[in-house]
């Protein structure tokens, strides 16, 4: 069996959410995309469902983070360069986004990143494997 992945992430306004992802240059599966969710297509079984808050509250019962004010998950996003990097996140801040953090090159890997619309913080990055530090 080939597993997926679907990361759950509460919004607030899906127009503008669709549009911050579309300016990206990603895609939603219509089959899996309503008022109230949609299903952004990150790549071949990797998803990213955007949920309206009061939807998304209906899947627990704990209160709902707001990712502006508290880190509730980094959703790491491997790149094949760091020209790559650097062109998504040039994308997202022109759609809207933040750069909390400046790049960091650590030689085997690059990276950058940055919080959508509703705060959510994506890691962008490019890494070398060939190139990373032996770990024992």
């Amino acid at each position: 069996m080939i597993r997926q992945i679907f990361v759950n992430l509460p919004i607030r306004d899906m127009a503008r959410s669709r549009a911050f992802f579309d300016a990206l240059g990603f895609s939603f599966n219509p089959r899996f995309t309503n008022d109230e969710g949609a299903c952004l297509e990150i790549a071949e079984d990797i998803y990213a469902m955007l949920l309206v808050e009061p939807f998304f509250q209906g899947f627990t019962q704990l209160p709902v983070a707001d990712a502006r004010k508290a880190t509730e998950v980094l959703v790491a996003l491997s790149c094949d360069s760091r020209a790559e990097v650097e062109a998504l996140v040039g994308k997202a801040v022109a759609a809207g986004a933040t750069t909390p953090n400046a790049p960091k090159d650590f030689g085997f890997m690059y990276q950058h990143g940055f919080a959508d619309l509703d705060g959510h913080l994506w890691e962008v990055f490019h890494m070398d494997e060939a190139a990373a530090p032996a770990r024992m």
